[in-house]
């Protein structure tokens, strides 16, 4: 089989997320880039095209434009990737899946609800696969933690804790990455709760297997004249009676990407920091505390799978994230019959769309007082 075409939109010269997305595509050798609109300005587009090695006739104007002509070519790309501000996502992924051309997008799904339902329902409909880069999905050990609680290792859960703390908006800070991050028009009103609290959302639902039913926020913003929040206390209930809470903050100085779960039940509890991604500590009740290392002894099927060095040989970010390029790689080519792998997953729009009805139901919680909010699922 030869690599999948892959074109990309948005992350052009300058762009921090453009270059993660190209560095995780090709590292299994799943994908091949070969065309992009990678800017709505033209000509900067072209340039960031040529930068890449891409041939001028596939550098495009615009993403309408590229997803018109890629879509009647006999050698047009197998998926775009999105990798533009959370605004700017819904109308390219809905043109190229109206166009029956895979979609692989940044996260969060969409600024707004009704951008991320829009999404959804063409989605819904179309021939063609949606993917969202929850990278951190992607880390061998969080998928190894899905599979004993599934297993029913950790017992009934009862507790979740989970954070994502960074310090980099600690003070005002104007730059590409921060003036969009905190502009209401372009995240939909949202801040650090849309950054990067969807990723630790994302990283508790996808672990335990469960979405709360209720939610009640707090959420602050601490830098004065900044317009969305930078500091977010979740409280969560679940259906079956467990309690969680999510806090997650860019203002917590001595944090950079300090994403961190423990999960209890009542047979056992596990704790995973994605700073320290190749160990997770498991402690059953009544009995000694051991630590799971990444491909080591003890692993699962879900912990080995996407493995590229041997154990003691730490795999990080890229990697996780490169993960979910070659499970949407390998989705895309069961479908079509080239292989078959059943156990091929990936973030998907559901996933999205529970993202940003967190989102939305957090900032709604928390401009009640902190009143609990249903969260629907």
């Amino acid at each position: 089989m030869g690599k999948l075409r892959l074109g990309m939109v948005g992350g052009g010269q300058g762009a921090f997320i453009g270059n993660v997305h190209r560095i995780a595509a090709r590292m299994d050798d799943q994908w091949d880039l070969v065309a992009g609109a990678f800017s709505s300005d033209p000509a900067r587009s072209a340039a960031s095209a040529a930068d890449l090695g891409i041939a001028p006739d596939r550098a495009y104007p615009d993403f309408a434009t590229m997803a018109r002509i890629e879509a009647g070519r006999g050698d047009g790309i197998d998926a775009v990737a999105v990798v533009t501000p959370n605004h700017l996502h819904a109308e390219p992924a809905v043109v190229f899946l109206n166009a029956g051309i895979n979609v692989i997008c940044d996260k969060p799904l969409a600024a707004t609800l009704a951008d991320a339902e829009r999404i959804e329902k063409v989605a819904s409909t179309s021939k063609a696969r949606f993917f969202l880069t929850h990278n951190y999905t992607g880390y061998p050990l969080v998928r190894q933690a899905r599979e004993l609680i599934k297993k029913g290792e950790l017992g009934a859960i009862r507790l979740i804790q989970v954070e994502y703390l960074q310090d980099w908006l600690t003070v005002a800070v104007s730059s590409k990455q921060a003036d969009w991050r905190t502009n209401p028009e372009a995240t939909g009103g949202a801040g650090c709760i849309a950054d990067i609290g969807t990723h630790a959302y994302n990283l508790a639902c996808y672990i335990s297997d469960m979405l709360p039913t209720e939610i009640s926020a707090d959420l602050g913003c601490f830098v004065e004249g900044r317009r969305v929040d930078d500091n977010a206390i979740v409280n969560l209930r679940y259906g079956n009676g467990a309690r969680g809470m999510l806090w997650t903050s860019q203002v917590a100085p001595g944090n950079e990407n300090g994403l961190r779960i423990r999960v209890y039940g009542d047979r056992a509890g596990l704790e995973w920091a994605q700073e320290n991604p190749n160990v997770m500590h498991v402690s059953p009740f009544g009995a000694p505390r051991y630590t799971l290392t990444r491909g080591g002894v003890g692993n699962g099927n879900a912990g080995m799978r996407n493995l590229r060095v041997p154990a003691g040989h730490p795999e990080g970010y890229l990697e996780a994230f490169a993960t979910i390029y070659s499970e949407a790689a390998r989705s895309i080519r069961t479908d079509r019959g080239e292989l078959s792998d059943p156990e091929a997953h990936a973030p998907t729009v559901s996933d999205g769309l529970n993202g940003v009805r967190f989102v939305g139901a957090a900032i709604e919680s928390s401009a009640n007082n902190s009143a609990w909010i249903h969260v629907r699922p």
